[in-house]
């Protein structure tokens, strides 16, 4: 890989260059030219594809956070005792959060909401996503090596055996290529604002979400709030794991979300409940799911909104919450 590209390899580690694009354009020609900028947010979209040796079962709902468990359990004996803490339980021992979050978020999140309530039987194949938002760190390997484990070790309830069989790469669209233990270059989302208007947006939330604002959980998705807690989910991820911190005025950012106003919310709340086999600790996986229409002047926000497919908002996202979809109707 280049040197010049935007990600590339050197002396074994996975480094990253700044993307702050600088585009330079003239305003008129009676004056100088002048530079803006464009910030963007950087990530990886891969998909592990398994066949099934036994029968494997996907409770309903249960499917990201079963996954997210089981990788744990296997990350933690396949990885060394710094590369586990960094992927899976990073903590404050990396150093402080520029968000003020007591721990830092983990650098992924697991996609399997679409197993949910599934039986895959022997010889079948099925998938799950992971986006990982660590571009200083090579972790494909880790991945590789922790989900080849755990489906020796069994999936869900009977464990039913699995073999890892590829790793594909995809970008935005979906498209890719099959992954070696270096993946090409990450995918990018421009986060500046859009070219034309845009008064009205509808937020289809496709996993339980639970938003907290004012020291407890909110029952309207508010557009500050929300877009307050994705902003900061966004910057957080960039300025911890990939090309550094976002630089945007962040109040003004939030003045203006305020005037967007939530103009219908039609949810529905699902509760549902997850024992840590490891602490004995209790988490709550339910939240909202539905849709959620906003009007005002968001053209500077949908670029964000579009982002959050790939992150998610709210509490619990490494579990697959909080994962929502854009409707520009």
């Amino acid at each position: 890989m280049d040197s010049r590209s935007p990600l590339f390899v050197r002396n074994g580690k996975l480094r990253v260059k700044c993307h702050t694009i600088i585009q330079q354009e003239r305003s008129n020609p009676e004056h100088p030219k002048f530079y803006t900028s464009v910030t963007t947010f950087e990530f990886f979209r891969f998909r592990f594809h398994f066949r099934a040796l036994d029968r494997v079962n996907f409770p309903q709902g249960k499917s990201a956070n079963l996954i997210r468990g089981a990788f744990g359990t296997m990350l933690r004996q396949s990885a060394a005792p710094e590369e586990y803490a960094r992927l899976f339980e990073p903590g404050t021992a990396l150093g402080k959060s520029p968000s003020g979050l007591a721990d830092w978020p983990r650098p992924l999140v697991f996609r399997a909401a679409h197993l949910d309530g599934s039986i895959v039987q022997p010889g079948d194949t099925f998938f799950l996503g992971v986006h990982v938002f660590d571009l200083r760190s090579p972790v494909l390997a880790l991945l590789r090596a922790a989900f080849a484990e755990l489906g020796h070790f069994g999936i869900g309830p009977g464990r039913g055996r699995a073999q890892l069989e590829r790793v594909d790469q995809l970008d935005l669209s979906g498209g890719g290529h099959e992954a070696g233990d270096v993946p090409g270059e990450p995918a990018i989302v421009n986060l500046s604002a859009a070219l034309e208007p845009v008064d009205r947006v509808v937020l289809r939330f496709v996993t339980p979400t639970e938003l907290k604002a004012g020291g407890g959980m909110v029952s309207r998705p508010e557009f500050a709030v929300l877009f307050g807690r994705l902003r900061d989910r966004i910057s957080t991820l960039r300025a911890l794991y990939g090309a550094g911190p976002l630089d945007i005025d962040f109040r003004s950012l939030g003045h203006r979300a305020a005037a967007v106003r939530l103009t219908r919310s039609e949810l529905n709340w699902e509760r549902s409940l997850r024992r840590s086999g490891r602490t004995g600790q209790v988490h709550p996986l339910g939240g909202f799911t539905g849709e959620a229409e906003y009007e005002g002047e968001l053209a500077e926000f949908v670029p964000w909104l579009r982002a959050g497919r790939w992150v998610g908002v709210g509490r619990h996202t490494v579990w697959g919450k909080g994962d929502f979809r854009l409707d520009l109707r």
